[in-house]
């Protein structure tokens, strides 16, 4: 009997797999951070025999060359991909032999980028699984503009013929295994759900219900805004990366901290927004450790900048720490846990600012109209409505623009509450008075906040 192991990636919306049988595995996709690939691998009790990759990822920095290299697996990468190592170059129709009676064949599938490629994996000639990567994905398909802005419309065309391609090829069971589409940046729209089949994706996924034309159209119109950090992540997979260092950051004092801060450098507290909003060292900037901390800090951060890390405990650190590795902040130049009056220097205080909901907005809004609304939300998503008057700027870009928000308090919302936490710890940072609005969105309206909808009607 096969088995398939998930290795589930929250923070990035990602998946990597471990696929066998008796005594041997494939590991596809695999994250920076191969010791948890290699512990799925020792509970099984089987050698990991190969390491394939579906295409140069943009979103996170690969463990497929290091785990290969530690296992002594033969390491399969499409051959249209420009890489600067050794590996096994595959190509569409290509097989190998993963265990007895396991079989995984290559099937070329352009689109995420020109060179992706997926993997059916049959028993005894039987199809059971097929590893999809950033092809077909759960409901939609990887976006195809991470690559080159003139080839995003081919590759969109490219998408369709692949996962029709599949559909064709593949029967109704055989499940659908994809690395990118569970909140994943990689996804050309938001995927819902955490399995599927190839028989359910013929009923429900518009690239296998629409002509190429359409469907090339609606997913052009709506692709979201990119991270900034992919930018880094598929020329530092190309290089190949560097094993990953996860051992403990050096311990920062008051003293250092102060010293890391006044020398320009970010330090990011890890804490809740509740916890940070009631007391935080000045200047320090907060993302919280249980969000999409990877994902957001690697976005806004000037890549290249050094990071301390804050938190209640060693366990926050260590897992922040492995979870930026991920995505190539490697080390932290030091962190601190505990209290946060004991990461300030005597005479010193703490810095804080208040929270609110909705509710609070529409009643300090009716009696000052001069307040100002900051919404940090991405323009996809203030498309489908906006407080009135408010000043719109994505968290993304924030950083860089906190000299066009308007002066006065400034409500900073967002759709949930946590990229409005990140944004007022910014702008907290830069000596505004700002108050976080921790509520989500469509608490506005039943406040009575008047919104604007994009047809202009209220």
């Amino acid at each position: 009997m096969f088995f398939v192991d998930t290795l589930e990636f929250e923070g990035l919306g990602n998946h990597s797999y471990l696929a066998g049988g008796s005594r041997a595995a494939v590991a596809i996709d695999p994250p920076r951070d191969i010791d948890q690939v290699m512990a799925a691998a020792a509970r099984r009790g089987v050698r990991i025999a190969y390491v394939a990759e579906t295409h140069v990822h943009n979103d996170y920095v690969s463990g497929g060359l290091e785990l290969a290299r530690v296992t002594g697996a033969r390491y399969l990468v499409p051959a249209g991909a420009h890489v600067s190592f050794a590996r096994t170059p595959v190509a569409d129709g290509d097989t190998v032999t993963v265990d007895e009676g396991l079989v995984l064949r290559a099937i070329a599938t352009p689109g995420h980028t020109p060179h992706h490629t997926s993997y059916a994996l049959t028993e005894d000639g039987r199809g059971v699984a097929a590893f999809t990567g950033g092809s077909l994905l759960i409901g939609t398909v990887g976006r195809p503009d991470l690559v080159e802005p003139r080839l995003t419309e081919q590759l969109a065309r490219a998408q369709h013929a692949s996962v029709n391609r599949l559909a064709e090829e593949l029967d109704d069971e055989v499940a659908v295994l994809p690395t990118h589409g569970f909140g994943s940046f990689c996804s050309s729209s938001q995927a819902e759900g955490d399995a599927t089949t190839i028989g359910k994706e013929r009923g429900a996924n518009d690239a296998l219900n629409l002509d190429a034309d359409t469907f090339v159209a609606r997913m052009l119109a709506g692709l979201d805004d990119v991270p900034a950090y992919y930018a880094h992540m598929g020329p530092a997979n190309a290089e190949g990366p560097a094993p990953v260092d996860l051992t403990p950051p050096g311990h920062a004092d008051a003293e250092e901290l102060a010293s890391r801060l006044a020398a320009g450098e970010w330090v990011v507290d890890l804490r809740n927004r509740v916890a940070f909003a009631q007391g935080h060292v000045a200047g320090a900037f907060n993302f919280e450790g249980e969000g999409k901390l990877a994902t957001y800090l690697a976005w806004l951060i000037p890549w290249g900048k050094p990071v301390t890390l804050l938190a209640d405990s060693p366990q926050q650190i260590a897992d922040a720490q492995r979870e930026l590795a991920r995505v190539g902040i490697d080390r932290p130049a030091a962190a601190a846990t505990g209290s946060p009056a004991g990461w300030i220097r005597e005479g010193e205080r703490l810095a804080s600012f208040p929270r609110a909901r909705f509710a609070g907005l529409a009643e300090v809004r009716g009696r000052d109209g001069d307040v100002v609304v900051l919404d940090v939300r991405r323009a996809s998503e203030r498309a489908g409505g906006w407080i009135d008057g408010s000043v719109h700027i994505p968290i993304h870009e924030l950083h860089g623009r906190i000299g066009d928000v308007p002066p006065g308090t400034v409500w900073v919302h967002c759709a949930g509450g946590m990229r409005a936490a990140i944004a007022a710890s910014l702008l907290d940072a830069a000596g505004r008075d700002v108050v976080a609005v921790d509520d989500g969105f469509d608490a506005a309206a039943r406040a009575g906040l008047p919104l604007t909808r994009p047809d202009g009607t209220a």
